[in-house]
């Protein structure tokens, strides 16, 4: 997790580790994030003290706010041994992408630039995939849950997917897997789904290879600040339609069904980035930031 010599490329290319310097581990942790200075300094650091050793691999979907420059410095003050990626492609699915083609170890963990994680984190999650499940979800808490708030969440997302086990339950902020499983299935790909629920339609994927594992000590804990995102969820009818849909007709329903009223809507991946609470700043120089 933590590097020893901190000898980093050229600044005005992607910031990767020297091959000397890469840690052999059973995790990487993907961050893809657009616009999200102000929040991944907090996200970084939560990540920073878990308790397994992991490969940090940040994509920057284009920001204009200087986030990547804001990544790198917090990531050099913390000890992060990470690699920058610049994915141009606008859309979450795009950058998901650019990142597991980078992975290298058995273990993948896709993250969010505002979500905090406990410090051991990575470590539930390979005790959840270690007992054999192709991918693991967390449940969502807020920053400052009770124990009574974690014990309801657990609750709640164990007894949904007893009930619904082939389902996804989380959100791609909370979501691991098997990086074998992962790319049996296609991974992320815009050209097989460019539109948002990614992390739903991955889930339907990777659930045809294996069981997806839910843990009472598996959480994270997203950003409460305000979302605007309403415009780009699904319906309530889409929403009942995912869960009554049998499994066998679940490609049905993904690829025809939802496919075509996402596209009806224009909900393509690269609308998640259109929110209110983000200014779209121009460029900021990434010396001046990382000074």
């Amino acid at each position: 997790m933590y590097l020893e010599n901190n000898d980093f490329r050229s600044w005005d290319r992607p910031w990767e580790p020297l091959p000397s310097t890469v840690v052999q581990c059973s995790w990487t942790v993907l961050i893809p994030f657009f616009n999200e200075r102000d929040m991944l300094d907090t996200t970084l650091s939560s990540l920073a003290a878990q308790d397994m050793r992991f490969e940090l691999i940040l994509i920057d979907n284009g920001s204009t706010d200087g986030s990547g420059a804001v990544a790198a410095a917090s990531c050099r003050r913390l000890g992060l041994d990470f690699t920058l990626l610049l994915e141009p492609r606008p859309g979450k699915v795009n950058a998901l992408a650019a990142g597991v083609e980078r992975v290298r170890t058995c273990y993948v963990a896709t993250c969010d630039a505002d979500t905090t994680y406990p410090s051991d984190y990575l470590r539930q999650a390979a005790r959840l995939l270690d007992q054999g499940a192709a991918a693991a979800g967390a449940y969502f808490v807020t920053p400052d849950a009770a124990p009574r708030d974690h014990a309801k969440a657990a609750r709640r997302i164990t007894r949904a997917a007893a009930v619904l086990p082939d389902q996804c339950h989380t959100g791609g902020a909370g979501q691991v897997f098997r990086t074998t499983v992962l790319r049996r299935v296609g991974q992320f790909d815009a050209r097989r789904w460019g539109y948002v629920l990614e992390d739903h339609e991955i889930m339907h994927r990777v659930a045809q290879h294996g069981t997806i594992a839910y843990g009472e000590r598996f959480w994270c804990a997203p950003s409460p600040r305000e979302r605007d995102r309403g415009s780009i969820r699904w319906t309530l009818t889409e929403r009942l339609a995912y869960h009554l849909t049998p499994r066998p007709a679940r490609d049905w329903f993904f690829y025809s069904f939802l496919a075509n009223r996402l596209a009806g809507r224009r909900l393509t991946s690269d609308r998640i980035r259109e929110r209110s609470f983000q200014d779209m700043v121009q460029p900021i120089e990434n010396e001046r930031l990382a000074a």
